[in-house]
């Protein structure tokens, strides 16, 4: 449990970040009709209701895309893009090996479309003859469905990346696995999506459906991430104050973040006429058209607990499940009164592994990823493939103009001996 010094500032600092915003941070999605009885809420948006990503990105390129919808054993109602067919019209998607491309913290399926289809991933895999689905997980725009909740439930927003571990995952893949004839998956993550690849990995989950993985900027051990903003903020322990608060869904557009940002932003060594590079490590190679795209639509909400949970793994440098910091809570919820361990090691030394990291990446830190390697160096060396990119920070990964020709060759062509 943290110091009672750092509760207060935390506290306080929260609290006067927050007064304003507070309750009302999230996108407003409430529409009443003047007929309507009075609080009812129309549908969260989906791709079928709204100018969705296949119409938005994908159609206006001259790709055929489907919109798809997956509903998780805890009732989350996720969207799915496919991509079956390259631009000039190859076989039919059931003779194509399926790719899963799963987006990071804060961002959605977007991730993959946000350059140009000569640049982004998500087109250059289907014009190479690939499958592509696209996950958006729980909480982002076209995933705000529920069974039985609304986004303006507090109970909606109760889950960290445990839940996208335990349901979001295995949906989206087993989804993917029977549509395609059950065929075994590649598996693409950039940032958060790695984790929760490596954390189903390690417990032995999926291994069935999967035939490789490839992880972009990965994510694991996290104390030595150099990002001034996220460490500064776990360190804060300001995603605590915002639980504490009431905040239970953690909305980067909302004011209470902005006055979070806004107020970090005096602190010394803080550049925020640059945020992008204060967030996530000096990126070389974006273009002013791919960030206009990603300004339009990221960054996407989170639940609050998820920020909690990834603060508590910057703290203490461990990967565990989310910790209730009580004994009765964590007994009721895992049968021990500290939160299990996910083992990196225990990873099959088999599984065909693709591993990029940047130079430059304040997120995904040099030496984090050197600590996952060291978990990792018994695996199997014809099965297993390591890329370093001295220039390259976070979002290079997903958006740089030369990530074809730097990353996503050499993704394709490991994909081709799998």
């Amino acid at each position: 449990m943290a110091s009672n010094e750092c509760l207060k500032f935390a506290w306080l600092l929260c609290f006067g970040l927050a007064i304003g915003g507070a309750l009302g941070t999230r996108k407003e999605l409430k529409l009443v009709d003047s007929t309507s009885k009075v609080g009812m809420q129309a549908p969260a948006p989906t791709p079928s209701t709204t100018n969705g990503t296949c119409k938005s990105r994908v159609e206006i390129y001259g790709y055929e895309c489907e919109e798809h919808t997956v509903t998780t054993e805890d009732g989350y109602i996720l969207s799915m893009q496919r991509i079956p067919n390259g631009r000039s019209g190859s076989p039919t998607s059931a003779s194509k090996t399926p790719v899963l491309l799963q987006h990071g913290l804060l961002m959605d399926g977007i991730t993959w479309l946000l350059n140009s289809p000569d640049e982004s991933l998500g087109y250059i895999l289907a014009d190479n003859g690939y499958d592509v689905w696209i996950a958006n997980t729980r909480g982002t725009i076209y995933s705000l469905g529920h069974t039985s909740l609304s986004p303006d439930d507090s109970a909606y927003w109760d889950w960290s990346w445990d839940e996208l571990v335990a349901y979001d995952l295995p949906a989206t893949f087993k989804y993917v696995y029977k549509q395609t004839g059950q065929q075994k998956i590649h598996y693409v993550g950039h940032s958060l999506g790695t984790l929760i690849a490596l954390a189903s990995f390690c417990e032995q989950n999926l291994l069935s459906m999967l035939r490789s993985a490839a992880l972009l900027s990965p994510i694991a051990y996290m104390n030595q991430l150099s990002s001034p903003i996220a460490r500064g903020a776990a360190k804060s322990f300001v995603a605590e104050a915002y639980c504490w608060l009431g905040l239970d869904e953690f909305d980067p557009n909302g004011e209470a973040v902005h006055k979070f940002l806004t107020t970090l932003c005096k602190q010394p060594g803080i550049n925020c006429y640059d945020l992008m590079t204060t967030f996530t490590g000096k990126n070389c190679c974006l273009n002013s058209s791919s960030v206009d795209v990603f300004l339009d639509h990221e960054p996407q909400p989170t639940a609050t607990k998820n920020m909690v949970h990834l603060a508590q793994m910057i703290r203490r440098g461990t990967i565990t499940k989310y910790d209730y910091n009580n004994d009765d809570e964590n007994m009721k919820h895992y049968g021990q009164t500290t939160p299990p361990a996910y083992n990196m090691s225990s990873i099959p030394n088999n599984l065909p592994l693709f591993l990029s990291y940047g130079g430059q990446d304040e997120l995904s830190d040099v030496a984090d990823v050197r600590h996952l390697l060291n978990s990792l160096k018994f695996h199997d060396g014809s099965k297993w493939t390591t890329q370093y990119v001295e220039n390259y920070a976070h979002a290079d990964f997903v958006m740089a103009v030369d990530a074809k020709q730097v990353v996503y060759n050499p993704l394709m062509a490991f994909f081709k001996l799998q």
